[in-house]
């Protein structure tokens, strides 16, 4: 029911407002979201591969709905990358992209184009580009972007979504030799039909999905916080003879710091999602509503 709450809230600009003014959101969303333009996310980030650890940028916002706005989203990215180049923050950061910000609600071609773009910065900065999913509806026309961008750019990553049936079968299509994929859990109110929806099948899923990845020949990451999965996921990587640099766990910014941490100690790679941007209000509901136990940790008096 609070998952529901918080989904709904996410999407109603007259909560936003009210919700955006408390100093308590303020707070937490700086704890979430590394600030609101590039210097922010660059910042974050240097700290981050400093520290031993890679990053993946990614740029808030709605879906776009004009030529303008979407090429403005790519020219983000376009300097965004150029930027960390520039940094000696590449490869170990990248950028991950929502083909929907890019202009896919109204134009597919014009957002492959866009998005080509954006694969062609990252090469020319010696990095990568991983496609974000959305709803359900999106998975087919992202998977079929991601094939048509691999054969430029073969390092094109893509997210699969635990919480869907479908997901274990994509998983089996694309954990070929070269392939990136990032299995992370969904965090979209989806119908039973398409989704597992208690968290004990998700969590299942989420271990079959990752097994088939480990048995390929990909490039796995797998984007969790939830220790139980980590600890399945490192066991299951010895099963299969996977070194700690042919796999990776994905941590979201702020989340668990001392579990980064251990996991660097222990020499895998971790990659910090870090989100940027002015629209964070609907991205940080989305998150609370996959664990909406954070809230309330956060909302608590400080000791």
């Amino acid at each position: 029911m609070l998952r529901s709450v918080i989904l709904a809230a996410s999407r109603s600009p007259r909560v936003e407002r009210l919700v955006a003014a408390l100093p308590a959101t303020r707070d937490l969303a700086h704890r979430f979201v590394a600030g609101v333009d590039a210097d922010d996310a660059l910042h974050a980030a240097t700290d981050a591969i400093g520290g031993g650890r890679s990053v993946t940028l990614e740029h808030l916002g709605p879906a776009t709905h004009t030529v303008e706005a979407a090429t403005a989203i790519r020219d983000e990215y376009v300097e965004l990358l150029t930027r960390l180049a520039a940094a000696g923050l590449t490869p170990a950061g990248d950028v991950t992209v929502r083909l929907s910000a890019l202009g896919r609600r109204f134009d597919e071609r014009f957002a492959y184009d866009n998005a080509r773009a954006v694969c062609a910065a990252a090469a020319a900065a010696g990095t990568s580009v991983t496609l974000g999913m959305e709803d359900h509806t999106t998975t087919d026309p992202t998977l079929d972007v991601l094939l048509k961008l691999r054969e430029e750019y073969p390092a094109t990553g893509v997210t699969l979504q635990a919480y869907l049936r479908r997901t274990e079968s994509d998983c089996r299509d694309l954990a070929a030799a070269g392939s990136r994929v990032r299995l992370c859990r969904g965090g979209y109110r989806e119908p039973e039909s398409v989704a597992y929806r208690s968290a004990r099948d998700i969590g299942k899923s989420y271990v079959r999905c990752a097994k088939v990845l480990l048995a390929g020949d990909g490039y796995p990451m797998f984007a969790t916080a939830d220790p139980r999965l980590i600890a399945i996921i490192e066991d299951r990587a010895r099963w299969f003879d996977r070194r700690p640099d042919q796999f990776e766990f994905q941590l979201r910014y702020g989340v668990r710091v001392e579990e980064q941490e251990r996991l660097v100690t222990q020499g895998y790679t971790v990659r910090i999602q870090i989100p940027y941007g002015r629209d964070w209000y609907p991205h940080l509901m989305r998150r609370l509503a996959v664990r909406p136990a954070v809230l309330g940790r956060a909302l608590l008096p400080a000791n």
